[in-house]
């Protein structure tokens, strides 16, 4: 089984190459090859909660619609039967139908009440387990997914993109199960009227059709592009926001601002020409109306008699038709609304459409405790719009092992890291942990024992205390204080205002940027991994709480296998082993004391690191 699953991963680079590419996050899916049927099909079959219960709430709508055609029926019997029957005026009747309809529609309020209210709940359940699926899915895609794809569009797919479709849920979704049972039940009671009347009726708006469909199609066209517009708007947005203090200290407020105009300039553009389509609704329906109601007028007047029409019957019908009228010009108005949900749908679709390349495991295996020796066999890698990062890695590092990762920028040593973590798995070749696959690993297994520092230190809003508690989240307040203190910096940590419980803010902010680093090495131990990898970790620290931290790492990798990316190679220089990576390739192995006296890149980069440390001094 380990050898056919190994060969269908060694095999897939190639495969990938004479096969088409699997769905991406990007912006460029083809919104003329979609109509709105398929967005629909699809959207139900990865929502199931709308197929819950469906045949109650189609039950329900019908009652509500029998209730309102009720009222059409008892008016003709009123007619026929209380005022121009052969008995002559018929008051006991007449208060009678009158009470009966007073009850209908006391009854139509319950019962329109009761099925709005269940539609709204299962339409609200709908929104909310599609943006947890949603959520979901993007935590599970690829590296390379969340690479290629700008933060400002997955933002969207689960903000705005939803939010079109609970807005559509809310009032368009009800409104075409409603209005549609409404319909069909009127044009029934219409034909057992007068089936040539309904003929007529049927008639007038059969044009409707055709031109209410080209007018559904060019919306969902140009909703479709209003949603990428919202998508490049976001990502504008995020970028001008997030990189606030870059573009104050070089001075691109202009140019940045032009980008951010020309964004919701496109954005207007397109919301205009979507509208046009939209107020193209109001004159064609409320033509098809009037014709409708003067047709049935019209043709009563002179058929009616010859029909056996009575007077109650024909007044009923015109009754009807007004009735008929209401849907109908409602389905118009969420026709707009229901493009702009389709369209939204379709780009979450599009999201849940990609693959989950790194999948789990069912019944995988576990670490264990203690220290974790790696191997990592022919190992490529690459990102799907780009050249290969990784080149044939091969690399034995035993259990306890202290080891510096170094290169240019770009050379792949951070690529290397993150597939040891297994944020992305090999093209081909495999990664073994304590002699098991790392992708037969069990999740949480993997999770307790393999723990990553990345260069950035990303906080979440909360306090140090349960940011750092992500590492251990049954931890006591005295267990966090100890991994400080394992660390050497409790005292750093009594001289915040709140001590162990000061607020981060929204990705830390409210701390400095090596201080956010200090907070993710303490929560990194006190997960107490067998592998600890360092992204740069010491990269954003000042020189002097990095020789303090540098001495606590050297106590902290006893008992453990450490890995760290070097930006500064003063962590090399104490490492047991230096990897030297150029252009995707492990192209020198040893400890520092070997490689400084080579000829080679270690010794290059490391004197280039000596003459900058000893000039900034």
């Amino acid at each position: 089984m380990n050898q056919t699953r190994q060969l269908r991963r060694n095999t897939r680079g190639e495969v990938a190459s004479k096969t088409t590419e699997p769905p991406t996050l990007s912006e460029n899916e083809d919104g003329q090859k979609t109509g709105a049927m398929v967005v629909l099909k699809r959207g139900l079959q990865v929502s199931p909660e709308l197929r819950t219960g469906a045949g109650l709430t189609v039950l329900m709508a019908l009652i509500v619609a029998a209730g309102s055609l009720a009222i059409p029926v008892l008016i003709q019997q009123i007619l026929d039967q209380g005022l121009r029957g052969q008995a002559g005026l018929r008051t006991d009747f007449i208060y009678t139908s009158c009470a009966i309809a007073l009850m209908i529609v006391s009854f139509v309020i319950f019962a329109q009440r009761a099925t709005y209210n269940r539609l709204v709940r299962v339409a609200e359940t709908t929104i909310l387990e599609l943006r947890v699926r949603v959520f979901r899915h993007l935590h599970k895609l690829s590296l390379a997914d969340h690479q290629e794809a700008r933060k400002g569009i997955l933002t969207a797919r689960v903000t705005s993109d939803i939010e079109t479709l609970s807005q559509f849920a809310q009032w368009g979704a009800i409104a075409w199960i409603v209005d549609s049972v409404i319909i069909l039940g009127t044009l029934t009671v219409m034909a057992i009227y007068s089936w040539q009347l309904t003929l007529i009726v049927i008639a007038i708006y059969l044009p409707l059709i055709p031109i209410l469909k080209a007018i559904q199609q060019q919306q969902f066209i140009k909703y479709r592009e209003v949603r990428e517009a919202v998508s490049e708007t976001l990502g504008q947005a995020s970028e001008a926001i997030t990189a606030a203090p870059v573009i104050r200290s070089y001075g691109y407020q202009k140019s940045i601002r032009a980008k951010l105009e020309s964004a919701n300039q496109n954005q207007y553009k397109r919301q205009i020409k979507a509208h046009k389509f939209f107020a193209l609704l109001a004159p064609v329906m409320d033509t098809f109306s009037a014709l409708s109601i003067a047709g049935v007028i019209v043709a009563g007047s002179y058929l009616g008699p010859d029909m056996g029409l009575t007077s109650g019957e024909m007044i009923a019908f015109v009754f009807l038709t007004t009735i008929l009228v209401a849907p109908i010009w409602e389905l118009g108005e969420v026709l707009d609304q229901t493009q702009t949900a389709l369209a939204g749908w379709w780009k979450i679709l599009s999201v849940l459409d990609v693959p989950i390349e790194v999948t789990e495991p069912g019944n995988g295996q576990h670490l264990g405790s203690g220290a974790v020796e790696i191997e990592v066999q022919n190992v490529n890698f690459s990102y799907r719009t780009g050249s290969q990062v990784l080149k044939d890695i091969n690399i034995r590092i035993p259990a306890g092992s202290n080891v510096a990762v170094v290169g240019e920028t770009g050379s792949g040593k951070t690529t290397f890291v993150k597939l040891l973590a297994r944020i992305a798995d090999p093209i081909n070749g495999q990664i073994l942990m304590n002699g098991v696959p790392l992708y037969e690993i069990d999740a949480r297994s993997r999770h307790a024992s393999i723990q990553m520092v990345p260069q950035d230190g990303f906080l979440f809003n909360q306090s140090i205390r349960e940011n750092v508690a992500f590492g251990k989240p049954n931890a006591t307040e005295d267990e966090i204080k100890q991994a400080f203190h394992s660390l050497g910096l409790l005292g750093w940590l009594q001289k915040l205002p709140e001590g162990i419980h000061t607020q981060t803010g929204p990705r830390g902010e409210r701390i400095s940027v090596g201080e956010r680093q200090l907070v993710a090495l303490a929560r990194a131990q006190l997960a107490n991994p067998g592998l600890l990898i360092l992204d740069e970790a010491t990269s954003a620290v000042d020189p002097e709480t990095e020789v303090a931290l540098v001495s606590a790492l050297e106590q902290l990798s006893q008992g453990r296998t450490t890995i760290s990316v070097a930006h500064r190679l003063s962590t090399a220089e104490k490492a047991d082993l230096v990897l030297v990576f150029d252009q995707g390739r492990i192209v020198e192995i040893g400890s520092h004391s070997e490689l400084s006296i080579q000829n080679g890149i270690y010794a290059d980069l490391h004197n280039t690191w000596m003459g900058n440390t000893q000039a900034s001094r």
